[in-house]
């Protein structure tokens, strides 16, 4: 089996059937099969799960009793898997027909990358960009790059901090040496935290902008700003960086971090859930001690180096992009 394409379902019967049937209509010669992993949806997803199972045979499904949450859910579907690469998708994308077959070109080219992520676009605007690779500034968020920019902007095929988690290719031979996603995360900042550890080991995250992918971004979290998000980007935002950052590396950052926080908490105060927030960030110091850091190697020391780098670099990207959407450039 070449690949595995994995995603979670929860209450998705409105896009599901469209998601799964751009999955089967992939123009790929090679074998490969898709594995929902099903969240206890109370919706009419199974009926629908049942009759693309009519149509495609190499369509599994495993069916959960509770939410376990996107982290956990693709960690089952990445262990039933005996494919070369693990393909994460969202139940709210639909893939161009090449799709599957740009992504496995590209790892096929060379044995360190570790992911490849698609040129994620936004599905009712597909002149805009939704996801072209999540990246870190030393501020301590986690960015989508290109968000509501031009697609015409990202043609170059290149190294990235990370690849989305919601259309992204994963070597599973590195993904057994390195940790799969961060169960402890449940939802948002699980894939940039997998692919900050691909960077510790030396390895690549690279985007494929000939990858495409229709995004219709939280249709199953719901909206921008929700109760359920702002817990989340308090906790996973810190569990983050005090994971991926050795001692050093993080009492050096730690002034950026803080001030980078500051603007984080007004933008969650004015929209009504800056208790949310902080009551992530406290869950993130109660769960610190359960959270497995990759161990320190001096070996690594140049991967550090990069990452810092980048970290640096990708602080002028963020004031670039946010100077553009203020003046409305695309």
């Amino acid at each position: 089996m070449k690949a595995s394409i994995i995603f979670p379902n929860l209450n998705g019967e409105k896009w599901l059937k469209d998601c799964i049937d751009s999955c089967i209509n992939q123009d790929f010669d090679q074998e490969y099969e898709i594995i929902v992993i099903e969240n206890a949806s109370t919706d009419s997803s199974m009926d629908i799960i049942r009759e693309c199972q009519t149509r495609f045979e190499n369509l599994r499904v495993i069916v959960n009793e509770e939410n376990l949450g996107f982290a956990p859910a693709v960690n089952q579907g990445i262990r039933a898997s005996e494919a070369e690469y693990v393909v994460m998708f969202n139940n709210d994308a639909f893939a161009e027909p090449d799709w599957l077959r740009e992504l496995v070109r590209v790892a096929d080219s060379d044995p360190q990358i570790f992911s490849v992520g698609s040129h994620m676009i936004q599905h009712f605007n597909r002149e805009l960009t939704d996801d072209a690779g999540d990246y870190v500034p030393l501020f301590g968020w986690t960015c989508k790059r290109g968000d509501g920019l031009s697609v015409e902007r990202y043609t170059k095929q290149e190294r990235i901090f990370s690849a989305c988690g919601g259309a992204a290719l994963y070597r599973r031979s590195i993904l057994d040496q390195i940790g799969y996603f961060e169960e402890a995360f449940f939802a948002y900042g699980e894939d940039v935290d997998l692919g900050w550890r691909g960077n510790i080991h030396g390895y690549k995250n690279i985007f494929n902008p000939k990858a495409r992918v229709y995004h219709i971004c939280s249709a199953t979290t719901g909206g921008r700003y929700n109760a359920f998000k702002a817990i989340k980007s308090g906790q996973n935002t810190a569990l983050l960086l005090w994971k991926n950052q050795p001692l050093l590396q993080l009492i050096i950052n730690m002034p950026f971090i803080l001030i980078g926080f500051l603007p984080k908490y007004l933008m969650f105060r004015h929209n009504g859930f800056d208790k949310e927030l902080m009551e992530g960030t406290k869950n993130a110091f109660r769960m610190r001690k359960d959270i497995d850091k990759p161990k320190f190697r001096f070996k690594n020391i140049p991967n550090y180096l990069w990452i810092e780098w980048k970290m640096f670099l990708t602080c002028f990207t963020y004031v670039d992009y946010r100077v553009k959407r203020f003046l409305k450039i695309k």
